[in-house]
């Protein structure tokens, strides 16, 4: 049948994965390093994974292709929750102004305190920084919010065991490390703190 779905172009698509994240119903996969429709029966047509795509490698065309299957979809990911490797889930809601500063989830957490578009850029933000940990998310640039305020009442009433941040390498995003430092200084508490920093390519440089 002719309809839209989308097209990846192999020569721009920087293998990042971004897009493969993003598709809800599994259509994507990464093969030798390139981002890869697999299953167009799988693909909805309504690109999720294009506003997820870094270098633009994703677009719509109208083209021969299989139906969309929503029954094969559903099918599929329930295997995959059924095959004994549960995929993490963040407790909501994950921006920092929306979450309570008291929350059974916070006892004994440890914390993920991440830029909003880090998990964009980064392919494996989900396996290297979600996993086992509670996340909150934010953008210091956007956000007209008093992070350290907010931070130092969850640091001290809360049992938090670490925390972690993840923040972009763009001078705004400093104030998400910053409001952190703050706020752990404020709390009086001594919880141990890590900083990644991502460059625009999705790459760790610190």
């Amino acid at each position: 049948m002719l309809r839209k779905i989308i097209r990846i172009d192999s020569e721009t698509c920087n293998g990042c994965g971004a897009c493969a994240s993003a598709c809800h119903e599994g259509a994507i996969e990464m093969i030798d390093g390139k981002a890869v429709l697999t299953r167009e029966n799988y693909c909805d047509g309504l690109g999720d994974c294009l506003p997820a795509c870094p270098v633009d490698a994703i677009s719509f065309e109208m083209r021969e292709a299989p139906a969309y299957d929503e029954a094969a979809v559903v099918m599929a990911k329930q295997e995959k929750e059924s095959s004994g490797k549960p995929t993490p889930v963040p407790p909501w809601p994950v921006q920092i102004k929306l979450l309570p500063i008291q929350a059974p989830v916070l006892q004994g957490a440890d914390l993920l305190i991440a830029a909003d578009c880090s998990a964009y850029v980064y392919s494996r933000f989900h396996q290297d920084f979600v996993r086992g940990r509670v996340t909150l998310i934010g953008c210091p640039k956007l956000d007209n919010f008093d992070y350290a305020a907010k931070l130092t009442d969850i640091f001290s009433l809360n049992n938090i065991r670490s925390v972690t941040v993840v923040r972009m390498q763009v001078p705004c995003c400093g104030g998400l490390s910053y409001a952190v430092e703050r706020a752990l200084q404020a709390s009086g508490k001594n919880i141990p703190l890590s900083i990644v920093v991502l460059s625009p390519q999705g790459e760790i440089v610190r």
